[in-house]
C-alpha cells in the first residue's frame, strides 16, 4: 500500500481559502481547541488539543481558522485528482490522506521510488501543496511510513513499528485515546512492547478495541480479510429530478440515502469500510471516488462522505467542475466486514453511535453560540465537601480527575452522599426538645440532640432521626468558627414520607445553620 499524506491539511486548506501566507503561524480550532496547526505554529508553542487562549498566548501572531470538513474535502479533490491521473484505484482515507495499491503502478513507472517522485511532482504542480509518501504493507503501517517518508520492505513491518511510540495508535478518527492513555500508564511505551503481549491476555483485559489495536501493533490488518463478495443488490442507486446542482441539496438527500444504504447492509449482517461514490451528470459526465474508513461506516459517516464528495465536485475550480447537475448517484460497498463490528454495547439501553454523534454535534453547535462553558458534564472528583467534589467539565475537554476521589480524605462526609446538592445553601435553624438553638462545641459535638428544624423561616419540622456531627474542616489549625455537618431525618408532612437532609453548622455561639443537600 502506498499512502500520500499532505501534512496539516486542515490548516493548508483554510489558509488557501483565506489567502494567508504559508509562512504565518496558523491553527484550526473546533470547540475552542486546536485540532490542527502548521509547523510555524508548533515552533511557537502551539499544540493539538490546546485551548485557544493558551495557543494565542504562546503565539500572539497566530492566524485562527474554524474547522470545516466540507472545505477540507473540496480543496483536497484537486490532490486526489492529481494522484488519480497517474495511479488507478485511488482511495481517500480522509481529506489530506490518500492510499493506492502500489504493485501495478510501481512496475509501470519503473519502481516504487520512480513512482513516488512522479506523484510528488504531479501533486505539487497540479495542487500546489507539499506532500510526503510512504510505502508499507497495510494502511496503518503505510500511514506511519508516510509521516516519516519511509519505504518499509515486505515482511519488515513489525520491525518498523516496534520502536514507534504507543501514541501512534490514536490516529484521527480512530478514537483510541483512552486505550493509549491506559497502555502508557501500564508502562507500555512503544508499539513493540504492546505487540509482545499475548493476544489472549489483550482480549481479556482490553476487549475488542484492544484486539484491533494489538493487530495493528503487530503489523497486521485491523481485521482479517472478508472473502465474501457483497451481494449486488446492496448497491444503492438514486435518480434525481430535478438535477442536483447545490451542495446543501446533496447533503439533505444524502441523509436518507445513507440510512437506506446502511440498513440494506445490516440486513445481510455486513458493514461497509470502503465506500464507492459514483455520479452521472445531465451531460453524461461520469464522476467517481472511493473512500476508505478504518472503522465500519455509520449512516452519519456515509452521509458526511457523500457531502464532502459533492463539495469537491460541485465547488471545484472552473474547468474542473461538472458542466451540469447530477442526475444519478450510486453508493457501492467496495469492501465490507461482518456486521458484529457495529454491535452495540449491552448497557447503551437502545442507544446508537449515530445518536451519540448527533448529540455531540449539537453540543458543539451550542458551544459555538454560548462559548465552551455553555455545555458541561459533571465529574465526581476528590474532596471533603459534597458540593466541592462535583466538577463541571466543558464538553470536549478531557474528563480527568484533578484529585484522587478514592483517597482517605479525613473529615469527608461518609456514605451515602446526598442525591441533590444545592447550588446555594438554604438558611435554617435547628432546635432541641426545649426549643433552644443547637450549636457545635469546641470539640465538634452538638450542644443538645436536635429535635426540630426550620428551613428558611418556615414552620418547625420534627427530627425523627439524626447522624453526626462530622467536622467540615479537617485542618484544625485553620482559623475560623467550628464547622460540622449532620444528617437529619425529618418527619413527613401529612401523607408524605419522611425526608432526609444534610445540614451544615458554623459557629459555637449564635450558630449559622444551612441546608446543603437532600437525600432520596
Amino acid at each position: 500500500m502506498l499512502v500520500l499524506w499532505c501534512p496539516d491539511w486542515p490548516v493548508v486548506a483554510a489558509a488557501a481559502t483565506e489567502a494567508v501566507s504559508v509562512t504565518q503561524p496558523a491553527a484550526v480550532f473546533s470547540a475552542n481547541r486546536v485540532v490542527a496547526c502548521n509547523a510555524v505554529a508548533r515552533r511557537g508553542g502551539v499544540r493539538r488539543g490546546m485551548r485557544r487562549r493558551e495557543a494565542q498566548s504562546n503565539c500572539p501572531e497566530l492566524a485562527v481558522f474554524t474547522a470545516d470538513d466540507g472545505r477540507d474535502a473540496r480543496l483536497f479533490e484537486a490532490v486526489a485528482r492529481a494522484v488519480e491521473g497517474l495511479v488507478v484505484g485511488v482511495e481517500v482515507v480522509r481529506p489530506g490522506l490518500v492510499a493506492v495499491p502500489v504493485a501495478g503502478a510501481a512496475g509501470y513507472f519503473g519502481g516504487e521510488h520512480a513512482l513516488v517522485e512522479r506523484l510528488v511532482d504531479e501533486v505539487s504542480a497540479a495542487a500546489g501543496v507539499e506532500c510526503q509518501v510512504g510505502v508499507a504493507e497495510g494502511l496503518f503501517a503505510a500511514t506511519l511510513a508516510a509521516r516519516r517518508g519511509e519505504f518499509v520492505e515486505p515482511g519488515r513491518v513489525a520491525e518498523f513499528l516496534a520502536t514507534l511510540p504507543i501514541t501512534e495508535l490514536d490516529q484521527p478518527g480512530a478514537d483510541r485515546a483512552e486505550l493509549v492513555d491506559l497502555l502508557r500508564r501500564l508502562g507500555l511505551r512503544t508499539l513493540g512492547a504492546f505487540a509482545d503481549l499475548p493476544e489472549r491476555d489483550v482480549a481479556n483485559r482490553f476487549g475488542t478495541t484492544g484486539i484491533f489495536a494489538h493487530r495493528l501493533a503487530r503489523g497486521r490488518s485491523e481485521r482479517p480479510p472478508l472473502r465474501r463478495r457483497p451481494p449486488p443488490e446492496l448497491t444503492l442507486t438514486e435518480e434525481f429530478d430535478p438535477v442536483v446542482e447545490r451542495v446543501d441539496v446533496a447533503a439533505f438527500l444524502a441523509k436518507n440515502l445513507a440510512t437506506r444504504f446502511c440498513t440494506g447492509l445490516a440486513g445481510h449482517g455486513l458493514a461497509c469500510t470502503r465506500l464507492g461514490i459514483y455520479a452521472v451528470t445531465e451531460e453524461g459526465e461520469h464522476l467517481g471516488r472511493v473512500w476508505r474508513c478504518a472503522d465500519p461506516l455509520t449512516p452519519t459517516g456515509v452521509a458526511d462522505r457523500v457531502r464532502w464528495q459533492f463539495e469537491g465536485w460541485l465547488r471545484a475550480a472552473p474547468g474542473r467542475r461538472p458542466t451540469s447537475g447530477v442526475v444519478r448517484l450510486r453508493l457501492e460497498p467496495e469492501e465490507t466486514v461482518e456486521g458484529r463490528s457495529l454491535q452495540l454495547d449491552l448497557w447503551q439501553n437502545g442507544g446508537s453511535e449515530e445518536e451519540d454523534e448527533r448529540a455531540a454535534r449539537a453540543f458543539v453547535r451550542v458551544q459555538g453560540l454560548l462559548g465552551p462553558e455553555g455545555v458541561v458534564t459533571p465529574l465526581l472528583d476528590g474532596g471533603r465537601d459534597p458540593a466541592g467534589r462535583v466538577r463541571l467539565v466543558p464538553w470536549g475537554d478531557p474528563r480527568e480527575h484533578t484529585t484522587p476521589p478514592d483517597a482517605t480524605w479525613p473529615g469527608r462526609l461518609p456514605a451515602p452522599s446526598p442525591a441533590t446538592v444545592l447550588d446555594r445553601p438554604v438558611p435554617a435553624q435547628v432546635f432541641d426538645a426545649d426549643g433552644a438553638a443547637v450549636g457545635i462545641t469546641a470539640r465538634e459535638q452538638v450542644t443538645a440532640p436536635p429535635a426540630h428544624l426550620s428551613i428558611a423561616g418556615g414552620g418547625r419540622r420534627d427530627v425523627v432521626g439524626w447522624a453526626g456531627p462530622w467536622p467540615a474542616v479537617a485542618d484544625r489549625r485553620r482559623p475560623g468558627p467550628q464547622r460540622a455537618r449532620l444528617q437529619l431525618l425529618l418527619a413527613g408532612v401529612r401523607d408524605e414520607p419522611p425526608e432526609a437532609v444534610l445540614v451544615h453548622c458554623a459557629g459555637t455561639e449564635n450558630p449559622l445553620w444551612t441546608v446543603e443537600g437532600v437525600y432520596d
